[in-house]
């Protein structure tokens, strides 16, 4: 989807930075600051105290700014977005984590200072779709079933905690084939395989936002290696490279399950209901990206 080439005029910026990130640094911050003088642009940095870092989002939105700017990890880009919505202020996911999933759809391989300079430059607005699932945004992909519990095991093996990895990742092979998931897209009959995953148009090379659907995928792996080698991909966000994969266009649908879904939502795993609803969201938020050569102004 192209951008909307308008000049922004930007008079209050709202920038949180989370040093404790994988990819913001305990410097962040001050680099922040010193990007927006650079630029002549107004804003404040803040950084999450005792009440945490989503608490800091919302006292970052309460200021009603016009750009607010987030240096921290997927969870906290994907709530940040979620909480400015559509008609919120515009927002700029910098890649400060470690796999960067929304940064990386809208910002490409820039480190967040580059991109950070870019934008408040010369950005320009680039409305967002997405997906909603059991009221949990998601701007790049869902996977839904035992394939996201490897994710868990990255997560733990990424913090160090080898023994917690371990864990999981025996959890993951225990729950692999043991109950499958159950779907129906935009109504059709009922489907059942190991896992369902669904691509949002920021990313997908099959849809575009103007078909006003998700790419959706049911995974049906036929043994524990396959599920090995998916749900590592799964859990790097390129689940559609392996060879299992089909797809289809979905706008709405339903899945459900004999007990907790696990998931990965741009990213980070999470645990949803026996039974959660899904539809595709036209705009999501409005994001802040870089004038690329084929923006006409």
């Amino acid at each position: 989807m192209k951008t909307r080439a308008r000049k922004v005029v930007l008079k209050r910026v709202a920038v949180v930075v989370n040093p404790a990130s994988g990819g913001a640094g305990p410097g962040a911050a001050a680099e922040a600051e010193r990007i927006l003088v650079e630029q002549g642009v107004k804003g404040i940095v803040t950084v999450p105290g005792d009440a945490g870092v989503y608490a800091c989002l919302e006292a970052a939105l309460k200021t009603r700014p016009d750009l607010l700017v987030i240096v921290a990890g997927d969870g906290t880009a994907r709530a940040g977005a979620e909480m400015a919505g559509p008609h919120g202020p515009l927002v700029a996911p910098l890649p400060g984590g470690t796999m960067n999933m929304l940064p990386g759809a809208l910002y490409g391989a820039r480190d967040w200072q580059t991109a950070m300079a870019e934008i408040l430059a010369d950005g320009v607005i680039r409305p967002v779709s997405g997906g909603m699932i059991e009221g949990h945004a998601f701007y790049v992909a869902a996977i839904l079933g035992s394939p996201a519990l490897w994710a868990e095991a990255r997560e733990a093996a990424r913090e160090g905690d080898l023994r917690r990895a371990w864990a999981r990742t025996q959890r993951a092979l225990r729950r692999a084939f043991s109950g499958r998931l159950r779907f129906s897209l935009d109504g059709a009959p009922r489907a059942k395989a190991e896992a369902l995953a669904l691509m949002c148009p920021l990313v997908s090379r099959a849809v575009d936002d103007d078909e006003g659907c998700l790419e959706a995928a049911a995974i049906d792996p036929a043994g524990a290696l396959e599920i090995f080698r998916l749900g590592f991909r799964a859990a790097l966000g390129d689940w559609r490279a392996d060879e299992t994969v089909e797809v289809t266009h979905v706008r709405k649908g339903r899945a459900w399950a004999s007990g907790r879904i696990p998931a990965v939502l741009d990213g980070e795993p999470t645990q949803l209901g026996p039974v959660v609803d899904f539809r595709f969201r036209p705009v999501a938020f409005r994001a802040l990206v870089p004038r690329e050569p084929e923006d006409v102004a």
